[in-house]
């Protein structure tokens, strides 16, 4: 992959000259690979092996649970961190455990980090005022009494605009002061998607040609040395024609594209999603890489890690043989 040209705003960007989204395409091309690893864990997930180490130990409890996730998540970040240049763990899936999944989430983004992955934390939040302020925390510090304090280990974070940009700001605040990126909902993966995201409006447009426009207005200002903003877009890979039509639209907006793989869509679908040096966009997928060991008679359960690799390793060529 080759560097995109510079443009006029390029390595404009507020951040103490650090960019997120520079940290994210240097990684891309170093890897010559634009793929995400999504860490969304289920129990039915889990080889058998694991459940019967940890929940023979602890009983079939939360934070038996949330300790297995841990271990599985660590060794799938071993087996993909120098094919991958990122993860995205999905929240919800720690959530629902409670107190011991929430830990579980931040002991998997802070691993990551620490293995130099980037980890962008799938926590689609979208609310206002003093709400959004608090959620903003996730790429942010928190303050007590002046004392400032990292409680969350994401470079960026998913967000709803649904609220416009009364929910966006208090993230790009912190993202004009720190090392830290957003990718904002505008065309998702999922199939009803189209009973809003498709509505026309009096202009001609429709809902999700709006709202990539207020995600490049958003991110304006904060453009580093590739000419991309590191205030991104979600772009489902399932949406060919209105992903293609977005990438010409928005031609500093950097793309977030799941719906690859298990969803259905393929690297042809998403060939468009890119410039044309390759870059412009990354692909998650999630369970067709964690959850490969079930669908392959080349692995035993006990390498689920192993095969986890194999599939990132067939993911990376696929998506070379667009770019």
């Amino acid at each position: 992959m080759t560097k995109r040209p510079d443009v006029r705003q390029a390595g404009k960007g507020k951040g103490g000259g650090r960019q997120m989204i520079d940290r994210l395409i240097d990684a891309v091309k170093k890897k010559a690979n634009p793929s995400v690893i999504g860490l969304d864990p289920t129990i039915e997930m889990m080889p058998e092996f694991l459940k019967k180490k940890y929940f023979g130990e602890c009983g079939r409890t939360p934070e038996a649970a949330g300790r297995m996730f841990v271990e599985f998540n660590r060794s799938i970040i071993d087996a993909v961190k120098d094919i991958a240049p990122a993860v995205k763990p999905q929240i919800a899936m720690y959530e629902r455990f409670g107190e011991a999944g929430i830990r579980a989430y931040n002991e998997t983004c802070r691993y990551a980090r620490g293995q130099g992955l980037i980890v962008i934390g799938d926590i689609k939040r979208g609310d206002i005022s003093s709400t959004a302020a608090a959620y903003a925390a996730h790429i942010g510090n928190v303050d007590i009494q002046g004392a400032q304090s990292e409680t969350w280990y994401e470079d960026a974070v998913t967000l709803n605009p649904y609220m416009g940009s009364d929910g966006i700001k208090p993230f790009l605040e912190i993202c004009r002061s720190s090392d830290k990126g957003l990718f904002i909902l505008v065309k998702t993966s999922n199939p009803s998607s189209s009973e809003m995201q498709d509505l026309v409006l009096a202009d001609g447009r429709t809902v999700y040609e709006a709202c990539g426009k207020l995600v490049s207005d958003w991110g304006a200002e904060l453009i580093g040395k590739y000419g991309y903003s590191k205030v991104g877009a979600v772009v489902g890979a399932t949406h060919r024609a209105q992903g293609a039509k977005l990438r010409k639209s928005l031609p500093h907006t950097f793309f977030l594209v799941p719906g690859y793989g298990a969803q259905g869509a393929s690297a042809d679908d998403i060939a468009g999603f890119f410039d044309e040096n390759g870059l412009g966009a990354v692909v998650n997928s999630s369970r067709g890489i964690t959850s490969s060991y079930k669908k392959s008679d080349d692995f035993r359960e006990e390498q689920y890690a192993e095969a986890a690799q194999a599939a990132a390793v067939k993911m990376c060529e696929d998506l070379q043989r667009v770019l």
